[in-house]
């Protein structure tokens, strides 16, 4: 017999429990999402949403939110209060039961519970932010009294996970009531690596906190946030927001559509029940070319949608084809309106409050529940019909705009396939002559490099690794595609260059139960990604204003036809240097006014500065070891974490109307400079 390999024994000693919280520390990303800002800001908003929810429940209309110079962050609402007498299954007071059990809390939807609806589901909310904190501070204002306790993340001490460093007791008198929490997240815990490899703590970010407070106010009518970042200046105007919308959803879709041309002034808006869910809607066309549709489950937003979503597109083609049809603007032999057709330039918001809420996951980007569907149908349809009747000029203007998309999109399919005729007749594969391909058939081992003009075509030709690396120069600047139809992309040379050299090909599309060849969709996400030529897309332009803005124009094409290969990371920004500093055969390479600053004082003495207009005056050689070669070039990769706002910002900057986007730059051009 052999003896037993010790090392592969596996018995009940390997068996591990972990007890009360401290699952979450081990594996934060089943709850909390992750360790990166993403997760550090689901903290907070798990915390904020808990005074949502007391505010649905009409007993809140004021949260205040502080953030604190030494990371912390705090929540206060003027709700009921967490109850503080003993919980008989714990043993422990209410307030420790939910600050230190996974699945408690009041939510649970039974006849005991005291929220008819919630955004907190699975009672972990707080427990999880406790768990992931160095330390968590709760005070309750209830009964006149003020309870205090204090929790500890880490395990030390004699403290378990969560555990409370002594019990809740009371330290004074008030004759306020509601909840306070503020945390301190555990730098242990939250831990990010940026694009160098470099491993950093990340801090609350005011801008992204600050969206999100805005949106809950946009979707609780009357419901006041007041927003106070400490680490700013006292003269700094920034320093305190107030969110306060008592127009609800309307007032969201005003924000929305700040930056376009509403096609009817009324906002449409609708709020009802059916099926034990409510639901409301807001809508209003505009002549942008793409769509804006926004979904939220008790005040959570549903980024992927679901259920609701479902509903709302459903709705929308029936009752609009319906009304064409009753109003003879769509013939009887011809064919209906697509539902992208319909919704082209709708910029919508659906909220629906559901008593059992089922959402994907923990982070709850989808729902699931089947009776949303027919209620929001049952809701839009009846209200939708009734709006159109009595707004026949609006609705009028609304098909209008409608058929003019079906139009634009049949036109871009003439316009594809004439391009695939005319390379049949040509004898050529549909790959731009101007391309200079690399030697590699694999996609997933290859690149793409989208350069500004033919000068820095021909170094990028010269310096590049032939058997991965492809060259595609692009002739000034593209078709700014935030103010062109659909049907213009595919006339454009640059652009259907673009679209042949990568493979941006649209997956088959059914219309009435039929196959039909597509055209990219305006939201991009029709891609067949197996036609895919090139694993990463990398922008290369000049290091200057008509550099920027090619770089913006590309990137308005990928986010609004392309947006798969965003959101998959396939899109990447080339970062060329500025300056060439040389001494005494140093060579040292500068980014920014910054690092030439840095490389002078290291080489010292009086070095010579080369200053690179652009792309085109660096040689082969230069291009290569600074911008192309994986081992020294910096790529900065294309990523979305707000869909929502990024659009917003596309129609600000791309758009036609000038005062959002003076606005706009007035308030970030200091950014700019550290942005190389």
């Amino acid at each position: 017999m052999t003896a037993p390999d010790t090392k592969n024994n596996y018995s009940a000693q390997n068996i591990e429990v972990l007890e009360g919280l401290e699952a979450v520390r081990k594996r934060p990303g089943m709850y909390i999402g992750g360790t990166d800002h993403k997760a550090l800001h689901h903290c907070v908003y798990e915390i904020v949403n808990n005074s949502v929810d007391e505010a649905l429940a009409g007993y809140c209309d004021t949260i205040e939110i502080f953030v604190y110079p030494d990371g912390s962050l705090s929540v206060e609402d003027n709700g009921r209060g967490i109850p503080t007498d003993i919980v008989a299954k714990t043993g422990l007071s209410g307030v420790e039961t939910v600050f230190t059990v996974l699945h408690a809390g009041g939510k649970f939807g039974g006849d005991n519970s005291s929220y008819k609806v919630s955004g907190g589901l699975h009672g972990v909310g707080a427990s999880c932010v406790n768990a992931v904190s160095e330390k968590l501070q709760v005070e309750v204002y209830r009964n006149g009294v003020i309870n205090f306790v204090e929790f500890r993340g880490r395990s030390e001490n004699g403290l378990k996970v969560g555990d409370p460093v002594e019990p809740i007791k009371v330290t004074g008198s008030t004759d306020r009531r509601g909840t306070k929490v503020r945390f301190w997240p555990d730098k242990d815990i939250f831990i990010e690596t940026n694009s160098s490899g470099l491993s950093f703590t990340p801090e609350f970010n005011r801008e992204t906190l600050a969206k999100t407070f805005r949106e809950m106010t946009f979707l609780n009518k009357g419901l006041k946030i007041t927003f106070t970042d400490l680490r700013l200046a006292e003269d700094d105007e920034r320093r305190l927001q107030v969110y306060h919308n008592p127009e609800g959803l309307i007032s969201y879709v005003k924000y929305l559509n700040e930056p376009k041309h509403p096609l009817h002034k009324e906002i449409f808006d609708c709020h009802a029940s059916a099926n034990e869910v409510e639901v409301e809607v807001a809508l209003q066309y505009t002549d942008s070319y793409h769509e804006t549709i926004l979904t939220f489950a008790n005040n959570i937003n549903n980024p992927d949608g679901g259920t609701h979503m479902t509903g709302f597109k459903n709705v929308m083609t029936r009752v609009l084809n319906d009304y064409a049809r009753k109003v003879s603007m769509i013939k009887e032999k011809e064919e209906n309106l697509t539902g992208d057709d319909i919704r082209e330039g709708i910029t919508a918001i659906i909220s629906v409050k559901v008593r059992d809420p089922q959402f994907e996951s923990q982070t709850k980007v989808k729902l699931l529940n089947n009776e949303v569907v027919s209620a929001v149908q049952t809701v839009l349809g009846d209200a939708l019909e009734d709006w159109f009747d009595k707004n026949p000029k609006d609705a009028k203007a609304i098909v209008n705009k409608s058929l003019m998309a079906r139009r634009a999109r049949e036109a871009a399919k003439k316009a594809r396939n004439a391009v695939r005729r005319q390379s049949a007749l040509e004898g050529s594969t549909g790959i731009p002559g101007k391309l200079s391909d690399c030697s590699n058939t694999d996609g997933d081992l290859c690149e793409i490099y989208l350069v500004e003009g033919d000068s820095a075509g021909g170094s990028a030709k010269q310096g590049r690794d032939r058997n991965y690396q492809a060259i595609l120069p692009l002739r000034g600047k593209i078709l700014n595609v935030e103010r062109a139809t659909i049907d213009k992309l595919y006339d454009n040379n640059e652009i259907q260059a673009m679209i042949q050299a990568i493979g941006l090909v649209p997956s088959e599309e059914e219309i009435d139960g039929k196959k039909s060849e597509a055209v990219l969709k305006i939201d991009g996400t029709n891609l067949d990604l197996k036609k895919l030529r090139y694993k990463r897309i990398i922008i290369m332009t000049d290091a200057d204003v008509d550099g920027a803005h090619i770089r913006t124009l590309l990137l308005t094409f990928f986010f609004r036809y392309s947006r798969q290969l965003v959101d998959n990371g396939n899109i990447y920004v080339a970062q060329p240097p500025l300056y060439k500093v040389e001494y005494k055969n140093k060579v040292r390479y500068a980014y920014n006014d910054a690092e030439l600053e840095l490389a002078l004082a290291e080489l010292g003495g009086k070095p010579s500065i080369q200053r690179f207009k652009g792309l085109g005056e660096m040689m082969p050689d230069q291009l290569w070891e600074t911008t192309m070669n994986p081992e020294t070039r910096i790529l900065k990769k294309v990523l979305v974490e707000d869909a929502e706002e990024a659009s917003r910002i596309f129609d600000v900057l791309m758009g036609d109307i000038v005062p959002p986007r003076k606005k706009f730059i007035e308030e970030y051009s200091g950014l700019a400079v550290l942005d190389v």
